[in-house]
């Protein structure tokens, strides 16, 4: 597994939410059939998928990779969420529990492979102060080389992209994330068969760590931007 600071996107917006456990299947039909189509389609995405939390409680990761975190603030994506479809309207008022974040990538190991990671780990977390370049560099590179993972990269949230006012936010009523880092690890056997990346990049590098949320997911849906050879 190689270092890489150039494949898949710079820029990530994040989503974790609960849905109505009646509502959830006409949640994945909107998503899968409506909104990620549309968001995939706006200059400058590259990628959107869908995990679902392993103990399949109604309980969603969403994510889209863009090339840049200000695409995420781009006019194109900020008319998207000012003028929500009526389907969109409907399925944002049975999200509970919503936290979106949008983060620009700061390490990556591990190359995107031509099947998606159809298991994926989320550690969300602050770090000491001064601390983040020796993290960066030490502890994702340590965890992309655990058996079983695919890919590692960590990601720094940016603040004034997360807390811009639009109407879908208003809908679901959810805002940024506390923490300031992520990190995603994309698997390709189930967790509880592989050995725990988080607790090699722990042994390879010891830092403190604070308000730590970790979960684990499988795929749903990926939908990457069609490449023109």
């Amino acid at each position: 597994m190689s270092d890489t600071t150039t494949a898949a996107g710079l820029g990530l917006m994040a989503f974790w939410s609960d849905i109505d456990a009646d509502y959830v299947l006409r949640y994945q039909q909107w998503h899968n059939c409506e909104h990620i189509p549309e968001r995939v389609s706006i200059p400058g995405f590259r990628e959107g998928r869908r995990y679902r939390a392993m103990n399949n409680a109604p309980h969603f990761l969403m994510f889209y990779e863009t090339d840049a975190a200000n695409v995420l603030a781009s006019e194109p994506y900020m008319a998207a969420l000012n003028s929500p479809t009526s389907w969109t309207r409907e399925s944002l008022t049975h999200f509970r529990n919503p936290v979106r974040s949008i983060y620009s990538r700061l390490a990556a190991v591990g190359e995107p492979g031509l099947l998606t990671a159809p298991y994926i780990t989320t550690l969300r977390f602050d770090l000491p102060d001064g601390n983040e370049s020796d993290y960066a560099a030490a502890w994702t590179r340590a965890v992309g080389r655990c058996e079983g993972v695919s890919r590692a990269r960590l990601w720094r949230a940016d603040a004034a992209v997360g807390n811009i006012a639009t109407s879908e936010r208003k809908i679901y009523g959810g805002g940024p994330g506390k923490q300031a880092y992520l990190v995603l690890v994309e698997q390709m056997l189930p967790p509880d068969r592989i050995p725990d990346p988080i607790a090699a990049g722990d042994a390879a590098f010891s830092a403190r760590r604070d308000s730590e949320e970790r979960g684990t997911y499988w795929l749903e849906i990926a939908h990457r931007v069609a490449t023109t050879f």
